[in-house]
């Protein structure tokens, strides 16, 4: 195999779209970014500073994890802390959902954007569409990726190979540095993060393991409990036998039973919008020490057959993630 660096041409969104569930192709209503976060170069930059303001509704939904209402009753909604939704803003395809405040028909990105404000109602959140190739800029303060697509191409390169474009470059170089939290889901084909299927593998998975603050993100049945512990999703990507994935892997629930929505794609932004909220309490911690609290409050016990190659560190926990005065 030659060393030749090669361009990625295929984003491929990572949501699972049961039979029951129909893709509507029609526009519903234009979402308010798409016109700035489609096309080419001309208008990343302004994809990029397109914002939207703090989501009104501060509800606790039943598809939640009760530790998110225990951290909005302690003040804790992700203020001062930016996630950027990197994700489809602008393409036709379309499908139906309900997070609780009524069904809606919107675009993959707009689904995961939604989600991620409703778990971190007060942070703010910007929506870059992955179909631009410029870099994702950061903003002032804690800033949060949430990447719920993967970049596939034919198995057997290794990353270094790859000749990035400069949107996913910059990820990768944030994730190392250290200088933004980067969510990431972890797939859907039931199989080890980097994992190859039908002759292709997640070439963005790849370059980030090992990176300081990327976490994988796999998505179970349930949100779990001691008594009614949660099972992986039959869908979700694990954690592996790579002990530098296993040590960066969270699971969290993806109740598509309650939303119509499933895939590690729905998995990736409460885990972003977790690391907003943490971030509003330890207002001084780094990308990398929000990643890390994140992953060593991890639980286990809420898991069934608790094991480190499918799970990785266990179950994300804010009430875990919350409960020291400081972090390290």
């Amino acid at each position: 195999m030659s060393n030749t660096h090669w361009k990625f041409a295929i984003a491929t969104a990572l949501a699972l779209l049961p039979a029951s569930i129909a893709v509507a192709q029609e526009a519903v209503g234009p979402d308010p970014l798409s016109a700035l976060c489609g096309g080419g170069q001309s208008n990343a930059s302004i994809c990029l500073s397109a914002t939207l303001p703090a989501a009104t509704s501060q509800t606790l939904q039943n598809w939640m994890s009760p530790d998110v209402g225990a951290a909005w009753r302690a003040g804790y909604k992700g203020k001062g802390v930016t996630i950027t939704i990197v994700d489809d803003f602008s393409s036709t395809s379309k499908f139906s959902g309900n997070f609780g405040i009524g069904t809606q028909t919107q675009r993959h990105g707009e689904w995961t954007r939604e989600e991620a404000s409703m778990i971190a109602p007060l942070a703010t959140i910007r929506s870059k569409d992955f179909s631009t190739s410029s870099s994702v800029a950061l903003a002032p303060g804690l800033n949060v990726l949430n990447l719920s697509y993967g970049m596939y191409a034919k198995a057997g390169y290794s990353p270094s190979q790859i000749g990035w474009s400069a949107e996913e470059a910059s990820i990768i170089s944030y994730a190392t540095k250290g200088t933004a939290v980067v969510s990431k889901a972890a797939g859907n084909d039931a199989v080890a993060v980097g994992g190859v299927t039908s002759g292709q593998q997640d070439y963005l998975d790849l370059a980030l393991v090992g990176k300081a603050s990327a976490i994988f993100v796999g998505a179970l049945n349930s949100n779990g409990t001691t008594s009614n512990k949660a099972t992986m999703a039959w869908y979700s990507n694990t954690a592996g036998t790579n002990t530098a994935v296993q040590s960066h892997f969270l699971v969290v629930g993806v109740t598509g039973d309650k939303t119509g929505l499933y895939g590690t794609s729905f998995a990736a932004p409460i885990v972003a919008g977790y690391a907003a909220i943490v971030g509003s309490k330890f207002t001084k911690a780094t990308s990398t020490q929000i990643t890390n609290q994140l992953l060593n409050t991890a639980r286990t016990d809420t898991l069934a057959n608790y094991s480190a190659s499918v799970y990785g560190k266990g179950e994300a926990s804010l009430s875990r993630a919350l409960a020291p005065l400081s972090i390290k």
